[in-house]
């Protein structure tokens, strides 16, 4: 694992970096997920072999820092991303999202610009959360009581058998949850969905078979996007299908 230091900031983000000839892929996980955690096992299949992976961890989540008096917003991580991407000297990327690491990744790539090769994403947020997501749930909790009504959430969805889940949301500074879910509750301005259709450049979108029927997907189908299912996986196909995710995401490199 690397780290690296946010500029005029003493912050690190750290990082897997596995070395290969073709075109790096930044894996930006999602909300309460980490990329230690998430896109380890799905960086090591064979398939994607021959191209660089780079997991991060979001700063506030995993093994990165997590300082209390960081702005957690989407436009704030795609920053950071922005700027790491250049400083360790990227000159082609391929971006993948995931979830509202989606929403990130979107925002990342109007900053980056014509580096990018190609835009993944995995089931993304492009409308603000609805009741019933967990960052909804996030988004509601008392600014002023975070740690402990964090635990209660994590002890409920703890009782409803997602341990998985759990595992690395305990590890999530509950500021950088909750900073996110407010985000992803008022959505971006301007939406994501917006910047997604003015990006000028390849995308491919990636659903997981027991994830439909969704709206996105069907507003995507709608527009003729590149769309690949991912079978026997729902939202957590890192965990769930990590095999056929990481040849979805070979195949959506490849078209």
């Amino acid at each position: 694992m690397k780290e690296y230091m946010l500029r005029n900031s003493r912050y690190k983000i750290r990082y897997f970096d596995f070395k290969a000839e073709k075109t790096p892929i930044l894996f930006i996980h999602g909300l309460g997920c980490a990329g230690s955690f998430d896109y380890v096992d799905v960086a090591f299949q064979k398939v994607l072999k021959d191209n660089r992976k780079i997991v991060v961890d979001l700063l506030g989540a995993g093994y990165s820092d997590k300082p209390k008096d960081f702005i957690y917003s989407v436009k704030a991580h795609a920053k950071y991303l922005n700027e790491f991407i250049e400083d360790i000297g990227l000159k082609k990327v391929i971006i993948y999202g995931h979830s509202l690491g989606g929403a990130i990744a979107i925002e990342l790539c109007n900053l980056c610009g014509d580096i990018v090769e190609k835009l993944i994403l995995n089931e993304p947020n492009l409308e603000p959360s609805k009741k019933g997501a967990a960052s909804w749930d996030f988004a509601q909790l008392n600014s002023k009581n975070l740690e402990s009504e964090m635990l209660l959430k994590i002890e409920k969805y703890e009782s409803e058998g997602n341990t998985m889940w759990i595992s690395t949301l305990r590890n999530w500074l509950p500021k950088a949850a909750y900073d996110i879910s407010q985000d992803a509750v008022y959505g971006g301005e301007p939406s994501w969905k917006t910047i997604l259709f003015n990006l000028d450049l390849p995308k491919c979108f990636i659903f997981g078979e027991k994830s439909l029927p969704d709206e996105d997907y069907d507003e995507l189908q709608c527009k003729h996007e590149d769309i690949i299912i991912v079978e026997n996986a729902g939202h957590s196909m890192a965990w769930e299908n990590s095999a056929d995710l990481a040849f979805t995401i070979k195949n959506c490199i490849m078209r």
